[in-house]
């Protein structure tokens, strides 16, 4: 990693004109990532479904790396408030652009404009895991763009999120994604056929050692066509559960569908996570989805299994997810299991 510092952060200065005097500091950390995933059946040729059965066999480039850079700067306030931004490169496309202005007791507020989760979205899977969810990967097609699991809450990626906590007890979450959710600059606006806001929050309680619970609710933009301010109803609560090196969770989470043509879909999840010791881990998921529609009688089951071992900056991890009745299809299958290996610099 590294560190340069200087006063007067030019980053920040626009934010920090009320104060007479400040430090600032940029960091620049990053890393890298290869992998090697493997689908199954039609999967393995990308774009092609499953049910059709075309180019069943056929087999892409199963190697990928992706190379991430995260710049952070700060600066301190007269009234000790901190003023922070950050900024992503994922192989040299923007991967995260947001603001934080951390009041101390009074909590923290940001906003960021991409890939960050808002209000109820920050707790839409709180099961433990060695490597990725259960969901990772699952799709109809291999492709990464059609279908995928079942019934998780979301809270919008852009706009603002405020928290705080209380005792070391009690944290809370707020999220507002503003209609349209678009990544704007300076005074543009997210143009005609904006869809609703989103509003959503979320409690987290640790009433005892190693024991840890948590709602959230929230009214999510609804992908109807057609009225533009109808919403989702999004609810889900959690509870995980530490006792030495053995970590459970449970989490059941709920989407209630605005229109009586969309599915609302309840979702289930338990997972257990076990430390063989400060460096190795593995982990087991299982996720049950089940939809309201009379089209889609078949719950959708999926489950899958995560190891990692880290040493020094280096992470060595795999996993392996399946799903039957993907979208509550009857006869969807996928299968994903991915190998690699991450560097921190």
């Amino acid at each position: 990693m590294n560190n340069w510092k200087k006063a007067g952060l030019t980053a920040l200065a626009g934010s920090l004109v009320a104060t007479s005097a400040y430090a600032g500091a940029v960091t620049v950390s990053g890393t890298a990532n290869l992998t090697y995933a493997a689908k199954s059946g039609a999967e393995d040729s990308v774009g092609t479904s499953y049910a059709s059965g075309v180019g069943v066999g056929v087999d892409g480039d199963r190697w990928g790396i992706n190379k991430t850079l995260s710049f952070s700067g700060s600066g301190e306030m007269d009234n000790g408030w901190t003023v922070s931004v950050s900024q992503g490169l994922a192989n040299g496309a923007i991967s995260g652009l947001g603001m934080t202005v951390d009041m101390g007791d009074l909590g923290s507020l940001n906003y960021e404009t991409s890939t960050g989760a808002r209000g109820i979205g920050k707790i839409k899977d709180m099961m433990p895991t060695a490597d990725e969810d259960v969901g990772n990967g699952i799709d109809a097609d291999g492709s990464g763009t059609v279908g995928g699991l079942s019934g998780t809450v979301s809270g919008g990626v852009k706009g603002f999120h405020y928290s705080n906590s209380v005792n070391d007890m009690i944290e809370i979450g707020i999220g507002y994604t503003p209609k349209g959710a678009g990544g704007n600059a300076n005074g543009a606006v997210s143009g005609a056929g904006a869809k609703a806001s989103t509003q959503s929050a979320y409690v987290k309680l640790d009433p005892m050692d190693g024991l840890e619970v948590g709602f959230g609710v929230g009214e999510t933009a609804s992908g109807q066509t057609g009225d533009n301010s109808q919403t989702d109803d999004h609810t889900t609560y959690y509870a995980t559960y530490v006792y030495g090196p053995v970590t459970v969770g449970y989490q059941f989470s709920e989407v209630d569908a605005v229109n009586s043509s969309s599915a609302d879909d309840e979702q289930t999840r338990w997972a257990v996570l076990y430390a063989l010791n400060d460096e190795i881990s593995i982990s087991y998921q299982n996720h049950t989805s089940e939809s309201s529609l009379s089209t889609e009688t078949t719950d959708e089951e999926a489950e899958g299994w995560s190891v990692s071992y880290t040493t020094g900056g280096m992470t060595f991890k795999a996993h392996t997810n399946s799903a039957d009745n993907v979208n509550n299809s009857a006869n969807m299958e996928s299968e994903h299991t991915e190998v690699g290996v991450t560097f921190a610099f």
